[in-house]
């Protein structure tokens, strides 16, 4: 005869499966579809849809996070900003040195660059580029054109693609050229005494200015500057580029036919 703790202990096992199996069974039925020829079920779960699909944002999976459709939605606002967010620019400044036949004529000096132009794509953008850049002059050639000091300036207005090779990632590298208008001065300076203060005054003493086509290729590095949702177009950028100018010679025989320099940039670009 069973004893009388395991009696309870037995029916309290039963009926706890019991009600498991019930509970189980109702889950079970209330998931499943109910076939029912008056259609009752079925305009109760056509209700209930109907309800439910406008909390589904368009274009999310059903149970999407918050988080996840706000960051669909920070980058849908990016993409579909209008033309304004299409709009590019860049501010930089740098160094530039000469090379190949050129080094006898030119020596090194620094560039200020800036630009505005369209992304047409995440990856290719073109930008109308204003340069200025600002050389000294070897002394030996100085002493040739009759001056103690000497500088080139050259200034030009190209325009520039870019095209980015890793465009989704926060440190990417590009590609980009420019062809365009090139404005040359050579100048030769001398110091004369004296100013109206008393001060040695610097004149020139002879200019040489030509105009002619140009053109530029290089490569730049980009580091992205973060953004709310990862997807900021503000880049610092680091580049190279080599530039090939046919400018005339300033005598015959000096041998001054071409202007090569390698101006590097840094600076800002969005």
């Amino acid at each position: 005869m069973p004893s009388p703790l395991g009696m309870p202990l037995a029916r309290h096992l039963t009926l706890f499966v019991a009600a498991f199996v019930f509970a189980a069974v109702s889950a079970s039925a209330q998931l499943a579809p109910v076939s029912n020829p008056s259609g009752i079920a079925t305009a109760s779960a056509d209700e209930s849809s109907s309800v439910a699909e406008p909390l589904v944002a368009d274009g999310a999976a059903p149970g999407a996070s918050g988080a996840a459709a706000q960051e669909d939605h920070g980058h849908g606002y990016h993409e579909h900003g209008g033309m304004f967010s299409h709009m590019a620019f860049e501010a930089g400044a740098g160094f530039n040195g000469p090379i190949g036949n050129d080094t006898p004529y030119i020596t090194w000096g620094g560039n200020f660059t800036g630009g505005a132009g369209f992304h047409f794509s995440k990856r290719f953008s073109v930008l109308g580029e204003f340069q200025f850049i600002d050389d000294k002059l070897p002394g030996a050639f100085v002493a040739i054109g009759g001056g103690t000091t000497g500088d080139a300036h050259i200034i030009s207005i190209t325009g520039s693609p870019v095209f980015d090779l890793f465009p989704k990632s926060s440190n990417s590298v590009y590609l980009t050229g420019g062809y365009g208008y090139y404005h040359k001065s050579t100048n030769f300076n001398v110091e004369v005494c004296c100013d109206y203060y008393g001060y040695p005054e610097t004149l020139t003493a002879n200019s040489f200015t030509s105009n002619q086509q140009g053109a530029n290729i290089g490569v730049g590095f980009t580091h992205r500057l973060g953004g709310v949702y990862g997807d900021s177009t503000t880049k610092l950028f680091a580049e190279a580029r080599y530039l090939y100018v046919h400018t005339p010679p300033i005598t015959q025989n000096n041998g001054l036919g071409t202007t090569e320099l390698i101006p590097v940039t840094l600076g800002v670009r969005w």
